[in-house]
């Protein structure tokens, strides 16, 4: 088995794909409705690259999980950072969720038998 074609390497670019999902979100954020061009121009392409990571992974990961597990690490990572950089509402409650997210990841990724 190739690297490209291992289970190991399928999450760590399902993991590449993740953080690309959290830079396009948090820089459409600052590009203030894509009147900043330079954020508009990271938010494109670090949704390109998200989207191609994400196909990749799919060569090995079930369809379902993957998703889900791409989709989460986006939520997760674009909440913290609304949270940090944009003083979006923080208590416990959001957090408890955000923690639900973080399991329901973790859950995915450990029992998908991939």
């Amino acid at each position: 088995m190739t690297p490209a074609g291992s289970l190991s390497f399928a999450w760590l670019v399902l993991f590449a794909a993740g953080i690309l999902e959290i830079i396009w979100a948090v820089s459409m954020k600052a590009s203030d409705g894509f009147t900043k061009l330079h954020w508009a121009a990271i938010t494109l392409a670090a949704a390109f690259l998200s989207f191609w990571l994400l196909g990749l992974s799919l060569k090995t990961l079930p369809v379902g999980t993957a998703y889900a597990v791409w989709t989460g690490i986006g939520a997760v990572g674009a909440a913290v950072l609304g949270i940090m950089l944009f003083s979006e509402p923080v208590n416990a409650t959001r957090i408890g969720c955000i923690l639900l997210i973080v399991t329901g990841i973790l859950g995915l990724r450990f029992t998908s038998g991939h």
